[in-house]
């Protein structure tokens, strides 16, 4: 029986969120899994619908969740769900929502300097979400976040910017995984737009990170 993945998208539009949640649906469906859509909040409305699903992609820049949809969405990650994602779409989503953000493992706070070109470092070569793969560039906003200690890191980018230069030299996470209950969590940063994922580290990177999270990889 193939996996199943549930992509909710909607919020900010500046993200793209219709356009790079169509992208990555044909991804997870060329690695053989069921992909449902959604732009309503109101899928998070049940837990037993969501235990359906071996991975849930937020793709929703802020927006705000109910405290019963956080609580399903929670649960159903503790209890073994998978959640993965990138950029706004998951780790800037529902702001008020501090359950939701422990089980992401961080949060947005600001992207000094906008959309610029940077580097990512792998921090983890020996983990099968980028093994084989190299450090890299790309155009995106390059995101300054808050991060749980406990995330397993495996890629960081060092900032350099002219509008807040107090952070200079600061390296960031900017790719992670680690666990939530019974549940796998993957997050990566950079996302901004389709065409940061033409990048081809960038569009593997999150793909593995998927697959990592649904107990594919």
């Amino acid at each position: 029986m193939p996996k199943k993945a549930l992509i909710v998208y909607g919020g900010w539009p500046g993200h793209e969120p219709q356009a790079t949640s169509e992208l990555w649906a044909a991804e997870l469906k060329s690695a053989g899994f069921e992909v449902q859509f959604s732009d309503s909040l109101a899928s998070f409305d049940h837990e037993s619908f969501l235990r359906d699903f071996n991975l849930i992609l937020p793709n929703w820049t802020m927006g705000e969740l109910t405290a019963e949809q956080e609580k399903n969405l929670v649960a159903a990650v503790a209890g073994g769900v998978g959640l993965g994602g990138f950029h706004g779409g998951m780790g800037d989503a529902f702001r008020n929502a501090t359950n939701y953000q422990f089980v992401v493992g961080g949060q947005f706070v600001a992207h000094p300097d906008n959309e610029k070109e940077y580097a990512i470092h792998l921090t983890k070569t020996d983990d099968p979400i980028t093994q084989g793969l190299k450090d890299f560039t790309l155009l995106s906003e390059q995101y300054y976040m808050h991060t749980d200690p406990s995330n397993e890191v495996l890629a960081a980018t060092v900032f350099q910017t002219k509008s807040a230069p107090w952070i200079n030299g600061c390296a960031m996470p900017a790719v992670w995984k680690r666990t939530y209950g019974n549940g796998r969590v993957f997050y990566a940063s950079w996302g901004h737009n389709t065409k940061v994922f033409d990048v081809p580290e960038a569009r593997e990177i999150v793909r593995r990170g998927l697959l990592w999270a649904a107990g594919n990889l």
